[in-house]
């Protein structure tokens, strides 16, 4: 019989009978998830929605690895941009060192009380002077020798443009330690530059003759290695012109 003091029945035994629900020790009440996929998800929501996310990132991965070359990509007649190789030229180094040089200069003559606007103005436009007869030499007797190379005009200018750093050693040590230091670090700095230029310029236009299959004692071959040689020599000999009037 009920309870004459209960406000209502109580229907939860009937409900359970009903739907036959079983309860699970340490459930909270709660009905157990069924087997069925709908279950699964329910019963660990987190998880099951994370490997959801990651096999569809993976397949959205196979795809664009399938329709794209991620492998990188050089072409064979460019060359590398200075930023993917150190080897290549780059005018950041001649830049500064030919504004450095023109200060150095200004710095050189103030200390023997012969320094002016003027001056300074023909330093610095005598030195660029040179590195434009430098270049457009270069290119003539590239194309006077029918010479097929990488070699751009900014590339002759990054590698001509390296004698700077030599000139403002020498100059700085002539000031500091009088003539004999001025031709001590010019002189090494010669020797440098020199086998540098060689051994850059044999890469740049040698090389080209031997893929060409041009034979290594042949005319053209030697007019090549002439033409490398009077470029490297060319750079100790104005280093000096440009510097040798600086120091007293």
């Amino acid at each position: 019989m009920a309870d004459p003091h209960q406000l209502f029945d109580d229907t939860s035994s009937s409900q359970s009978r009903g739907y036959g629900a079983q309860r699970v020790p340490g459930g909270l009440g709660y009905p157990a998830a069924s087997a069925s996929p709908q279950g699964a998800f329910l019963a660990d929501p987190v998880s099951n929605m994370a490997m959801a996310y990651g096999s569809s990132l993976a397949a959205q991965g196979k795809e664009l690895v399938d329709k794209n070359d991620w492998e990188v990509q050089y072409q064979q007649d460019t060359p590398v941009a200075p930023r993917f190789d150190v080897n290549a030229p780059d005018l950041y180094i001649p830049a500064m060192a030919f504004i450095t040089y023109v200060l150095v200069a200004g710095l050189a003559l103030g200390t023997q009380d012969r320094f002016s606007p003027d001056l300074l103005g023909l330093q610095a436009s005598s030195a660029l002077a040179w590195l434009t007869v430098e270049v457009l030499a270069i290119l003539l007797s590239l194309y006077l020798i029918t010479v097929n190379t990488d070699l751009s005009t900014i590339d002759l200018v990054a590698f001509l443009g390296y004698k700077y750093v030599g000139m403002i050693g020498g100059v700085l040590m002539g000031l500091l330690f009088g003539k004999i230091g001025y031709y001590l670090v010019l002189g090494w700095c010669c020797v440098s530059i020199f086998v540098f230029m060689i051994r850059t310029l044999r890469l740049k236009i040698l090389a080209e003759a031997a893929a060409e299959g041009i034979p290594v004692r042949g005319a053209r071959n030697q007019l090549r290695m002439y033409l490398t040689m009077a470029v490297a020599a060319a750079q100790p000999l104005l280093m000096y012109w440009l510097t040798f009037h600086l120091v007293r």
